[in-house]
């Protein structure tokens, strides 16, 4: 159990005392030593100035709690426990995406969990029991992922000590998630989109994906997701907010904090793949920045993409069904643009306006044969279904219909 309230937490990084986040009337976060040569725990909170304030849980800190099903499996857990922001941090602990490190003063680090070994995951045959075994023994180090998919952080790695692998499923409402997200990353990867590496499951229902915050040697970078970086929290009742805005601004906000010419050309890459594959979840929490340092920083590999046209939804309980037709954000800003699919000239005039990039034509062309070629090599893969593989073919070619 934790204690009742939580006042005060430690926080790390990279192993190393950062500072203290106090939560009274407001959250303070305190740096221990301002005049150290000492990393920043977010990009826009240097350690330059000593002290910290907010009315809310500073965003880089809220992008990682849990919500979603992971959320829900936590309550379940604590069911007489209050789980505020400060409670859940304490869970979060040292397994969050990113290099901070959050600890109760004077108590003992969790023991770790034991790795299990990868080739085993990929064998593992899924039914929900299953997924709930391994969500049970591997909650309280796994708890620092965001995101409402059913998914679970594990070890894999014997030298490194924070689980290093999100494994994820599908649910009753979107049935073969894991493959439609696995056939995506695959033809990113084949078009020259860095991703981070992944495997599908023998069975094709767990998608397995390696951290892309941890170096090979153990080492952990800083990572910050769009709406962190715009100041946004967007859990819970406010999780719209995420929706909010334009791919056009996320491109002026990588400009403000000095990313290089080549990140802005791999966004572009990014927001063309998405629009392509017809992923209308494309949101500020799935583009982020990882650094080693504030002068080092760089846009994160494609992360939590798939082609969601193919599922249908309700607003409501009870709600009528409805078809996925537009995009997470607008291409542009201003009132007069929509969330509409762009036309191939307005994905060409982001491209080089707002990304300049010199040739976007060679981008889009690269994308549609790299997704032509994943649909042909996916005929002969027995773990993908074939009425997914049908119903991805024909989104697919809405969403290359007039690529160069």
């Amino acid at each position: 159990m934790l204690p009742e309230k939580i006042k005060q937490l430690e926080v790390d990084i990279d192993g190393a005392g950062a500072g203290q986040l106090l939560k009274h009337s407001v959250y303070e976060f305190r740096y221990l030593d301002s005049e150290r040569d000492q990393p920043a725990v977010a990009l826009l909170m240097p350690p330059s100035q000593p002290t910290y304030q907010d009315g809310d849980l500073f965003a880089v800190m809220d992008q990682n709690l849990p919500e979603g099903d992971l959320y829900l499996r936590l309550r379940a857990m604590f069911p007489k426990q209050q789980l505020t922001p400060m409670h859940l941090l304490a869970l979060v602990g040292s397994n969050g995406i990113g290099r901070l490190n959050f600890r109760l003063h004077d108590h003992p680090a969790p023991v770790p969990a034991a790795p299990i070994d990868r080739q085993t995951l990929l064998a593992t045959r899924y039914t929900p029991e299953v997924f709930d075994e391994l969500v049970r023994a591997y909650l309280s180090t796994g708890a620092g992922i965001a995101g409402m998919q059913p998914k679970i952080m594990v070890p894999d790695r014997p030298t490194i000590p924070v689980p290093t692998l999100i494994v994820k499923t599908a649910s009753a409402a979107y049935p073969g998630l894991a493959a439609n997200e696995f056939l995506c990353l695959t033809a990113a990867r084949r078009a020259g989109i860095l991703t981070p590496t992944f495997d599908l499951s023998y069975d094709g229902q767990m998608l397995l994906v390696d951290r892309f915050d941890v170096e090979p040697d153990g080492r952990r970078l800083g990572f910050e997701d769009i709406a962190a970086l715009m100041g946004l929290r967007v859990r819970d009742i406010q999780s719209d907010r995420k929706y909010q805005g334009s791919y056009q601004r996320i491109a002026e906000l990588l400009r403000y904090i000095q990313l290089d010419n080549e990140s802005l050309g791999r966004f572009f890459e990014q927001v063309a793949f998405s629009i392509m594959v017809r992923n209308g979840d494309g949101h500020l929490k799935n583009f982020g920045v990882l650094y080693s340092a504030v002068d080092d920083c760089r846009l994160a590999p494609m992360f939590d993409v798939v082609t969601t046209s193919i599922y249908r939804y309700t607003r409501y309980e009870g709600g009528p069904e409805l078809e996925d037709r537009t995009l997470a954000l607008k291409l542009f800003a201003g009132r007069h643009h929509t969330k509409a699919y762009p036309t191939t000239e307005e994905l060409l005039r982001f491209g080089s306006a707002i990304c300049g990039v010199a040739k976007p034509a060679l981008v889009l062309a690269r994308i549609a044969h790299a997704m032509e070629q994943t649909l042909s090599e996916a005929v002969g893969d027995d773990r993908i279904p074939k009425t997914l593989l049908a119903s991805m073919a024909e989104a697919w070619r809405l969403g290359t219909a007039h690529s160069p």
